[in-house]
């Protein structure tokens, strides 16, 4: 505890300057303990805080396992690391490729997918895009790494500031999409590989595949157009009991609620995708476009308004000290 109280120091000190706030009364122990490592900050400039910030986090994020840094981005999300990206037969499939970390997504592999996914949709050759993961799991969500690897000049500020963006370009590409957009959900899904998932025309999962959006306990608030899709999917009570309270719930139950399309066994699911796949990237592509465009006319302009909306108020949560705890104490347990 004793590093997470210096940790608090320094980023208030970063972001507000010296202790501002009175000293906390009776048995509030955390409190008093949080005041005391901010105040021995004294006068501490902001711009020496920061710099004691960022090299606090980079210790305890530790080396990233596996990185491979200074890629540039292809055309066509070619060269990211933790993506494969193919195109075969009209298919564009876009594979997340971290199985040693559940596939959890970097800063890098956002700006791959949308990147991929906003060339696609000038590319006359690619009729369908798929999105699916590698080994058992779809995806783990975000890496929480993202929020101490490589800290920007700016600080927290300027890191949460780039998330922003980024997620907001993100989500967009999905948004923006004229093609079909079809998840093949390989296995268990958190987070934002959940919430996106309204963002899909199709989706399928193999029956061992579940789904959680923990926002909440990580201080952290819901995105992908959720808050607004995942009412009108399954009703506000189920959507908020999966939004606010954590539940996690089965392929199953994901299907009934209609965030999922269809469920399939686990030893025949890339077959059957496939075939759908493969129907739907001989149809004529032109009738496909407009046909989309009808069915989404409606909804395309709110989904974004709404993303954008999402994305300033989880800049705002990443900043809090809520968030910033929450993610400490993951990265600490990880250590252990």
């Amino acid at each position: 505890s004793s590093g997470i109280n210096a940790e608090y120091g320094l980023f208030k000190q970063a972001n507000v300057g010296p202790c501002n706030i009175p000293k906390p009364g009776g048995f509030n122990f955390v409190a008093k303990a949080k005041y005391d490592s901010w105040k021995g900050l004294g006068d501490m400039s902001q711009d020496e805080a920061k710099e004691a910030y960022i090299a606090f986090v980079d210790e305890l994020a530790g080396p990233e396992e596996g990185a491979a840094g200074g890629e540039e981005t292809g055309p066509v999300g070619e060269g990211v690391p933790g993506l494969d990206v193919t195109k075969e037969g009209g298919v564009l499939t876009i594979t997340l490729n971290r199985p040693e970390k559940f596939n959890a997504l970097t800063w890098q592999m956002y700006k791959g997918i949308g990147e991929t996914l906003t060339a696609a949709a000038n590319d006359s050759s690619v009729r369908v895009a798929v999105l699916t993961g590698a080994g058992k799991w779809y995806c783990a969500g975000n890496d929480l790494s993202n929020f101490t690897k490589d800290m920007p000049a700016g600080g927290p500020t300027e890191m949460a500031d780039n998330g922003r963006d980024t997620l907001d370009v993100f989500c967009a590409a999905m948004i923006n999409f004229p093609k079909p957009l079809i998840a093949a959900v390989n296995g268990p899904a958190i987070g934002i590989p959940v919430t996106t998932l309204g963002l899909c025309d199709i989706v399928y999962c193999t029956d061992s595949a579940h789904f959680k959006t923990p926002f909440v306990s990580l201080g952290q608030s819901p995105e992908g157009c959720s808050s607004y899709v995942f009412p009108r999917t399954f009703g506000f009570a189920k959507a908020n009991e999966m939004l606010l309270a954590e539940r996690q719930i089965s392929a199953e139950e994901a299907c009934s609620g209609g965030l999922v399309t269809r469920v399939f066994p686990e030893e025949s699911f890339r077959d059957e995708v496939n075939k759908v796949v493969a129907y739907m990237a001989q149809l004529p592509p032109q009738s496909m476009i407009i046909s989309k465009g009808l069915i989404r006319q409606e909804l395309k302009e709110k989904l974004l308004e709404v993303n954008t909306r999402e994305c300033a108020t989880l800049r705002d949560r990443w900043l809090s000290d809520e968030c910033m705890t929450a993610i400490m104490n993951f990265l600490n347990r990880k250590k252990k």
